[in-house]
């Protein structure tokens, strides 16, 4: 992954809360579409009305399923952004009209490939990846670790042909790619994933509502 992006996201107070809102969420995911495409050699075109609607989606998710953030607020964090994912996928808000990739080195040579392959794909993971980085500094004082399929060309193979057939498995892949168990049978269903199952099982979990 490319986490150039999270220290921009991390310098904006109260991000948690800012990226509900419209005009933010599509600020910055403009702006991080403008840091691929220029780190890349790239050009996305963002459909505006595309995007809303996949932010609006993403709300209407998110506020049926937030007394989960009572149990497990970390895990609620992934899972949030993984919806995120879901929503992009589902919408397509970008495309890449220009893929004449730029020489790369180093830590983007490593991902040009994986940008080659499915730049869009790319994109929207890449962006939710430094928007959950950049929470959990403001909110853990720490970075969740980005396991090493991230960069595996064969797990985007699987996670675009998957995606492509049923988008929620995108909240399962993010889980894979930050080293979090991931619930292949019920992707998006936050009481079956199994960090939420183990708190359930203490004591702080037992009121819980059953609003999902």
């Amino acid at each position: 992954m490319d986490m150039r992006f999270k220290s921009e996201l991390a310098s904006m107070p109260d991000l948690r809360h800012r990226l509900r809102r419209l005009r933010w969420f599509r600020v910055t995911f403009r702006s991080h579409a403008r840091l691929i495409a220029s780190t890349y050699g790239l050009h996305f075109e963002i459909d505006d009305l595309k995007l809303t609607r996949a932010f609006l989606d993403w709300v209407d998710a998110i506020d049926a399923k937030k007394a989960f953030a009572r149990v497990d607020r970390a895990d609620f964090v992934i899972f949030a952004a993984g919806l995120v994912l879901r929503e992009l996928i589902r919408q397509e808000p970008a495309k890449a009209t220009a893929r004449g990739l730029q020489p790369a080195t180093g830590a983007e040579a490593e991902m040009a490939e994986i940008v080659e392959f499915w730049p869009e794909g790319f994109l929207y993971t890449n962006f939710c990846v430094a928007a959950i980085a950049a929470v959990y500094e403001q909110e853990f004082n720490e970075s969740p670790a980005v396991d090493k399929c991230a960069d595996d060309l064969r797990t985007w193979w699987s996670y675009r042909e998957n995606a492509a057939e049923m988008p929620s498995y995108a909240v399962a892949f993010l889980d894979r790619f930050l080293g979090a168990e991931p619930n292949w049978l019920l992707p998006d269903d936050a009481r079956s994933r199994p960090a939420m199952v183990e708190a359930l099982r203490l004591p702080s979990g037992a009121n819980l509502t059953n609003r999902q």
